[in-house]
């Protein structure tokens, strides 16, 4: 015979393993949250904002051939930015205890599409050094491209603000990821036990397992405490003896 399981099955199987699952889910909610609280190092970002521009003066300023050369100068000057050649000047002129390869890790540099305008972005748990490396690092790439590419045509145009807020970690989603996790795996566990729990407990079990009607059963009684013999023979004999 197949064997089916109904949704009634599966709800008693859930209302059985119910305290399991409140408990492995209240404890990755609350592993979640004092990681993200307490052992997580808070993490903010700042972005200064560079314009890439090779229209002169005598030239229209919306040239389409220049716009198409300008975006694919940026591609290379966003891989200039993170390079040593710049990050080593910038670590030099603030004293860092860096190197560029660490340093150009904790830096994003992105551009919208079909637009002139770099997003530098540096991530520090520092609010106040993740904003002055962002404009450290514009200030030396704007000099600096000059001689390098033998153009004048980036212009800081945004400077980098502190900002007070982290962005990362996110105390709230991680609690609910948690949340959604930690119930998944309960549920999951409890369907696990109760496949690997091959005991018969009722009638029903039974006419699942060999197929063949229950023609009866016994029920079960308390135990009660059945005295001794020789302890109430005792107890008789001290009782007669009372009342002789």
């Amino acid at each position: 015979m197949e064997e089916t399981i109904s949704l009634k099955e599966l709800m008693q199987t859930l209302k059985k393993r119910l305290s399991l699952i409140i408990l492995i889910t209240v404890a990755a909610v609350t592993i979640s949250g004092a990681v993200s609280f307490f052992v997580l190092t808070p993490i903010y970002q700042s972005t200064a904002q560079l314009l890439v521009n090779q229209a002169k003066s005598d030239q229209p300023i919306y040239n389409p051939s220049e716009i198409q050369t300008n975006l694919q100068l940026i591609n290379t000057y966003n891989v200039i930015i993170k390079s040593p050649f710049i990050l080593d000047k910038v670590i030099d002129e603030m004293n860092l205890d860096a190197t560029a390869k660490g340093l150009s890790e904790n830096i994003t540099v992105q551009s919208a599409k079909d637009s002139q305008v770099v997003n530098l972005t540096v991530q520090d748990p520092n609010p106040r050094k993740a904003a002055e490396l962002a404009n450290k690092i514009a200030e030396v790439f704007e000099k600096e491209i000059v001689p390098l590419m033998k153009v004048d045509n980036v212009n800081i145009i945004s400077k980098a603000e502190i900002n007070p807020s982290p962005v990362k970690p996110q105390p709230m989603l991680n609690i609910a990821i948690a949340f959604v996790v930690g119930l998944m795996a309960g549920v999951g566990l409890a369907f696990l036990l109760e496949y690997l729990d091959n005991t018969v407990k009722t009638a029903e079990d039974v006419e699942r397992l060999l197929e063949l009607p229950v023609l009866g059963s016994i029920a079960t009684f308390e135990d009660q405490k059945v005295e001794r013999p020789e302890r109430a023979a005792r107890k008789t004999r001290v009782r007669s003896e009372t009342i002789g």
